[in-house]
């Protein structure tokens, strides 16, 4: 999807785009490309990696249907997408199956690395990108939308090549029975927004509804669980689909890095987060304990993050930005390394990694080469660094465009879902009258 289409996304729920002026759409790219120099952010690709992902769509079935032979085959297996309506490309689907004493549950990747390697001119343009760069109504891509939205994308009733983490969870623990990472070929029954996600498990029905409820009750119970062992939630009240994909992405991540570390114990890019020090923690606490009609319960004062749980649980909702912005002033930063000590804090995960979104993050990526390949990149340190600066540098400017935006009088939450049109002042007034 291009840019300007990207503009007009998210339009579906019934609000239109927000209608900008000439003048203000001059100002708003200005301020990108100030942005872009400031950041070195590249917003085109070259003309050789441009060509290099055409020349890699080419004849894409006829390959998918050679590499069936290859894989697992799991056409057969009920699977679907969730994402917000405004998404460009689909990279995660999802199965599952109950036993008696166990959960089987299935979370499919596009597998990127089959396209995208060491050596080609799209690994190195990804490297120099290090991530998929969202301003409000502007993204600026890690991959080739002429690859990340089509081979790449796990579009309904195609067949496409899968990176699959097949977990099989304990009912009684939640913990991992058996962890198996393979090579499939998948194909997507149907593409869900996160709204028709919610209508599927209130209607009995309705199709997937069966497979909606299942997976749902899954990732509840590891919601709270985590919650219970200390994760940290700053985003308590979301709905039921965020609930889903959230949690099935983490065991993802999680079953993989477990994998890299545990059973063949090689350097991959794990996401490590220090703690903030007692001090800081105590600033924060008492920063939350101040805000009006929030109260931190006694008990949960030896862990911060319980503590700040239950605050977020019980606060009235114009105290949840407060009690967030409280603990992110303290908060150090995540960063990828090449071993995992020190674990992933805010997550309260011994060994944590990403891997479940390589379209748009050059750390998955990696892993997923990792993961296939047994191979470590020699550069892998540097590989580390890179992705965590990229990492900074995007959300700096994600935070800079979106104060400008509010400068000149745009709401970038507003635009952000709904995009933006560009209009002539004169049009706007004859609609006006």
């Amino acid at each position: 999807m291009s840019n300007d289409a990207q503009a007009q996304a998210g339009t579906a729920e019934g609000q239109g785009p927000v209608e900008v002026t000439p003048e203000v759409a001059r100002h708003l790219e200005n301020k990108r490309e100030e942005l872009f120099e400031e950041f070195e952010i590249r917003d085109k690709f070259p003309h050789e990696v441009l060509r290099e992902a055409k020349e890699r769509t080419d004849g894409v079935q006829e390959e998918i249907q050679a590499e069936i032979e290859r894989r697992q085959d799991l056409r057969d297996l009920p699977t679907w997408t969730t994402d917000p309506v405004d998404a460009q490309d689909f990279d995660d689907a999802i199965s599952v199956e109950e036993s008696d004493d166990a959960y089987t549950l299935w979370v499919h990747i596009a597998d990127v690395t089959h396209y995208v390697h060491p050596g080609s001119e799209m690994w190195a343009e990804a490297v120099k990108r290090g991530n998929t760069v969202y301003l409000p109504a502007y993204t600026i891509h890690m991959l080739p939308p002429a690859l990340a939205e089509t081979v790449c994308s796990l579009v309904p009733r195609e067949d496409r090549l899968a990176h699959t983490v097949e977990m099989r969870i304990k009912k009684d623990t939640l913990s991992f029975d058996t962890i198996d990472i393979y090579k499939s070929v998948i194909r997507s029954d149907e593409r869900l927004t996160y709204g028709q996600c919610e209508s599927r498990l209130d209607d009995p029905d309705a199709p997937l509804h069966d497979e909606c409820a299942l997976v749902f009750d899954l990732a509840d119970r590891m919601h709270e669980q985590r919650k219970e062992d200390g994760s940290l939630v700053l985003n308590p009240r979301r709905d039921r689909a965020h609930t889903i994909v959230e949690e099935c992405m983490l065991k993802a991540n999680k079953a993989v890095t477990h994998e890299l570390m545990w059973n063949r114990g090689v350097e991959a890019m794990y996401r490590v987060h220090p703690q903030p020090t007692p001090d800081q923690w105590d600033k924060a606490l008492r920063e939350i304990m101040e805000l009006d009609g929030v109260k931190i319960p006694s008990g949960t004062l030896d862990d911060p993050r319980k503590a700040v749980n239950a605050a977020l649980e019980e606060a009235p909702p114009r105290a949840l930005n407060k009690i967030q912005r409280a603990v992110l002033k303290v908060m150090p930063r995540a960063k990828y390394m090449n071993d995992p000590f020190g674990g992933h804090h805010a997550l309260n995960f011994d060994i944590y990694g990403h891997f479940t979104s390589p379209i748009r993050r050059l750390s998955d990526l990696i892993n997923h080469w990792i993961v296939h390949e047994n191979d470590v990149p020699e550069d892998l340190i540097e590989l580390c660094d890179r992705a965590s600066d990229k990492q900074k540098d995007a959300e700096t400017a994600e935070r800079l465009y979106k104060q400008f935006m509010e400068e000149i009088g745009l709401d970038p939450y507003a635009v952000n879902s709904r995009g933006l049109e560009v209009v002539e002042e004169d049009e706007g007034d004859e609609a006006a009258a």
